[in-house]
């Protein structure tokens, strides 16, 4: 079985409060967007699961690797034989684009359906949780309001502007996610992020904000010039995904690739028009 694990980005990301357990409560909209691995799963060839991982360069062994983390997740809750996993990555990592996790989420899906574990969404959902906080979202793959530590969702309908052009840059850097949070000031915002998504996206510039821009531009400033050039190149609307350290700006025009490339020549690009009717 073949399947294509997606990226996403984040519309909006506010952090409200620092847990006792450590964490931190958020509040975001997560989209699904199109930058995808190829993730094939097949009955294993021996008594054991199997990973080879092609593509991208991935700094962690296949042990440590969030798919076969799923998989050993998954076998705690219906039994399956062994699998061959091979998974060639696209997404970039350290990006906040969930590459990882969206491969986790996959893995269970598919293994669900490749051997008809009958396992409903919810249950998927759950025991992606336990893999990792974006987990989840990837289950169910459409917008969602995410709160908690992004684990709990709730689907939300955006109403985004026909034609749009998504435009990823992903910079040579990568931001760790633990530094990210350790410069954060937590605050609850006066008007909640689901009700400022409603808005028209003309002014979510000045409403729809990233609190991790705060705490990451200062120590990456060539994350911040990538959103300051997307916005003067006319985009609507720019923001940083997740933790970064990937910049997304959204344009009502048709965007060529070549041109965001000349920009920005030593960046991972992703030019796409977005069906948002």
């Amino acid at each position: 079985m073949v399947t294509f694990p997606n990226a996403k980005i984040n519309l909006g990301l506010d952090i409200l409060r620092k847990r006792p357990d450590g964490y931190h409560d958020i509040s975001t909209v997560m989209i699904p967007v199109p930058w995808n691995d190829v993730l094939e799963i097949v009955p294993g060839k021996a008594d054991v699961d199997r990973l080879t991982v092609s593509g991208r360069p991935v700094s962690c062994p296949p042990a440590s690797n969030l798919v076969f983390k799923a998989v050993k997740s998954l076998r705690k809750y219906a039994d399956f034989p062994s699998v061959d996993i091979f998974l060639h990555k696209i997404i970039p990592d350290g990006a906040g684009l969930g590459g990882g996790s969206s491969d986790a989420a996959f893995a269970l899906k598919a293994i669900n359906e490749l051997f008809n574990l009958q396992l409903g969404d919810e249950t998927l959902a759950s025991i992606a949780a336990g893999i990792g906080a974006d987990c989840p979202f990837f289950i169910y793959n459409r917008p969602m309001l995410c709160t908690g530590i992004g684990a709990d969702m709730e689907e939300i309908r955006l109403n985004l502007p026909a034609g749009l052009t998504l435009v990823i840059v992903k910079p040579g850097v990568s931001v760790p996610t633990k530094d990210a949070y350790s410069a954060v000031t937590p605050a609850i915002p006066q008007i909640k992020l689901e009700t400022l998504i409603t808005m028209p996206m003309k002014h979510w510039l000045v409403n729809v904000k990233n609190d991790f821009e705060a705490s990451v531009f200062p120590g990456y400033p060539d994350i911040q010039r990538i959103k300051e050039v997307l916005l003067s190149k006319g985009a609507v609307y720019a923001s940083m995904s997740g933790s970064g350290s990937a910049v997304y700006a959204f344009f009502e025009s048709d965007i060529m690739t070549e041109h965001i490339q000349a920009l920005f020549p030593t960046s991972d690009i992703l030019v796409e028009k977005l069906d948002c009717q």
